[in-house]
């Protein structure tokens, strides 16, 4: 009697061979396609395996092309090949800055950090160790969202932007990171102006003012501090300690005297018979003459 069982398992084991045998000459027909790229288990495209015997020149020369065309998901694969595949070689050291480069210009930020700072961990004396400070601090930098939200990433852009200027003063970027350094600084104190004009129309004067004081002790040089001297003015008033109030239009009027702030804030005084008056023993009066038009990088 025939043994159909085992008819149809050999028929099923056989057809599973060919079949099986089929899919690796087309998968190794795909492999051995010269310059052939390949879909990655999440779809994405990957970057084309490199030849036998590639030299890291000409990888190298194919992540620039890739760089210079805006691919630069796939440039940054590509100098990752040359470093892993030459370690030792020139195109190394110089795909670890272009990958950084990349990185940024890709918008993938924590990438360029993480290469430009492996670069500066290796080359901490090269010339380009001040470039791959300053895609460090633009990496930072070009994160920083609207006044409205946290400003975490506003301090790590001043943190570094301050390190570049630091550790490479004579640096092209370092002139560059002292602009954008002030600009980082009135930033932060547009954050705290926010904050404090949110407490002022609540009638939380003590809060408002704590805001408006950092404004002027450590934001000194911002674009900033004419309103907050004026707020100040506002608050105190609200408190009746005129004194303060007083104070507070004295700086603003001798510093900013054409500001509408000022305006503002001698009328409100005049409407209570008041008048500006210096008082050298006010908080503002001495921080005002203590602290320097440089910002102080030790608040950060």
């Amino acid at each position: 009697m025939m043994d159909w069982t085992n008819g149809f398992a050999r028929m099923d084991w056989r057809g599973a061979a060919r079949r099986s045998g089929a899919f690796a000459v087309a998968a190794a027909l795909l492999l051995a396609a010269p310059g052939c790229s390949f879909l990655g288990f999440d779809g994405e495209e990957e970057i084309a395996k490199p030849a036998e015997g590639a030299t890291a020149q000409s990888l190298f020369n194919q992540a620039e092309a890739l760089t210079k065309n805006g691919d630069y998901r796939q440039a940054i694969k590509a100098y990752d090949q040359v470093e892993r595949l030459h370690p030792i070689s020139t195109f190394a050291k110089r795909s670890m800055i272009r990958s950084a480069y990349a990185a940024y210009r890709g918008g993938e930020f924590d990438k360029a950090i993480l290469s430009a700072s492996r670069y500066i961990d290796f080359y901490p004396s090269d010339d380009q160790a001040p470039y791959a400070q300053y895609l460090i601090a633009m990496s930072h930098y070009d994160q920083i969202t609207d006044v409205g939200r946290d400003q975490a990433r506003t301090k790590a852009a001043l943190q570094s932007l301050r390190e570049l200027m630091n550790r490479y003063p004579d640096s092209s970027y370092a002139r560059e990171a002292k602009i954008k350094l002030e600009l980082a600084v009135d930033h932060l104190a547009g954050k705290e102006m926010e904050v404090g004009r949110y407490y002022l129309k609540r009638g939380q004067y003590i809060g408002a003012i704590n805001r408006f004081r950092t404004v002027v002790e450590r934001y000194q040089t911002t674009t900033h501090t004419p309103e907050a001297l004026h707020r100040l003015v506002e608050a105190y008033l609200a408190l009746g300690v005129d004194r303060e109030a007083q104070a507070a239009a004295a700086v603003l009027g001798h510093n900013f005297p054409g500001s509408p702030w000022y305006q503002d804030s001698y009328a409100l005084l005049t409407g209570r018979n008041l008048k500006p008056q210096a008082d050298d023993e006010s908080w503002i009066s001495q921080t005002w003459t203590s602290v320097s038009s440089v910002v102080d990088l030790d608040w950060f």
